[in-house]
């Protein structure tokens, strides 16, 4: 009997009683049988830890003392994991049944496909949906001021996006990557960047990822909803700490990834948000100059990190200062014929 792919589906939790029953169930009633489910919670305080204690017998749960960030935590499901793929997966994310087969029968298309992402669409935080259908991300990009967007992010969904294609990356919402990538772009044993502790780090992942010659695929096959909280112009309504990572992180994310052809090409543009991003610290949200001193204060360690990339960088500058535009960049992917899941036995699924 021909043998699957072990997916690990990987879900951080904090304060996410809202959401994790439903998201949890979706995962559960996927129709891939070869999966294992295990939640990392970051000590939360509303709930969440009592609903996670219903799924203890079919997910493995870990209740951290203290929130470690969303990184951090990611890191810590996957070095507990053992499957071919894992799918990070935001505890207010609900999946389509194939979800999890689309992805995976996708991901087989091309071995330099490192990740995968389907569509996502948009979802309030009661689990309603809007009138008309909206994109949520359908696979992320990268203007040349370095803002990280999601692709089709509240457009109507009116048919469009239904071609395989390569995009830059995926948002960690719902993004399954190969466990070979996995462990070809971690450093020092980390694949997200606990430096970043929170938003971005997929961003940042997804540069590393096609620094070192991996590709993202885009499926629409995979269809899921997703609570969207922070979006582009809702930043006032956001936590401070929250903004105080999103400054660091950006600078951050240049630090250890950007190339000289790529800042030449784009240097313009970058100051020009630099300058906007600096001003707005400066004279309405002090409680992000915490990014600089930050910065400031491990430029050493961040600086160590961009030699360790950039001497196992294997694309050439043409290739990475393409993806770097103010529209949606993707590129042809090869069509998938659907076919059946082969049987497999429930022993051999580890949900």
């Amino acid at each position: 009997m021909e043998n699957i792919d072990l997916v690990s589906v990987t879900i951080v939790t904090y304060n996410s009683g809202r959401f994790i029953k439903r998201c949890l169930e979706s995962v559960l009633a996927q129709k891939y049988p070869a999966k294992e489910v295990l939640v990392i919670d970051n000590a939360s305080t509303d709930g969440t830890v009592d609903i996670l204690e219903q799924f203890e017998d079919r997910c493995k749960i870990v209740y951290n003392n203290d929130n470690i960030g969303f990184a951090s935590a990611q890191n810590q499901a996957i070095g507990l994991s053992s499957g071919d793929w894992i799918l990070t997966l935001n505890p207010d994310v609900l999946l389509a049944p194939n979800f999890i087969h689309a992805l995976v029968e996708a991901g087989h298309l091309d071995p330099s496909v490192g990740c995968v992402c389907g569509k996502l669409l948009t979802m309030t935080a009661t689990f309603g949906l809007p009138d008309k259908p909206l994109v949520d991300s359908t696979g992320i990009y990268f203007t040349p001021m370095l803002r990280h967007l999601d692709r089709g992010s509240q457009e109507v969904d009116n048919g469009h996006f239904l071609n395989h294609e390569y995009v830059f990356g995926a948002t960690a919402a719902a993004a399954l990557y190969r466990r070979t990538m996995v462990g070809d772009i971690s450093f020092d044993g980390e694949f997200f960047d606990p430096d970043f502790f929170v938003y971005r780090e997929d961003a940042d992942l997804a540069w590393r990822a096609q620094l070192l010659g991996w590709r993202c695929l885009y499926t629409p096959h995979a269809r899921g909803y997703h609570v969207r909280n922070v979006l582009p112009g809702n930043r006032r309504a956001l936590p401070a700490e929250i903004n105080m990572h999103s400054v660091k992180n950006r600078f951050l994310m240049r630090i250890k990834n950007i190339t000289g052809h790529v800042y030449r090409r784009n240097w313009f543009w970058i100051t020009v948000r630099d300058v906007v991003v600096i001003c707005c610290v400066l004279l309405r949200e002090h409680s992000s100059l915490k990014a600089f001193l930050f910065l400031a204060r491990n430029w050493r360690r961040f600086v160590a990190k961009r030699r360790e990339i950039m001497a196992r960088r294997r694309v050439s500058d043409e290739y990475l200062a393409s993806w770097f535009s103010y529209t949606p960049v993707s590129r042809p992917a090869p069509k998938l014929a659907p076919r059946a899941l082969p049987a497999r036995g429930a022993e051999a699924a580890r949900s």
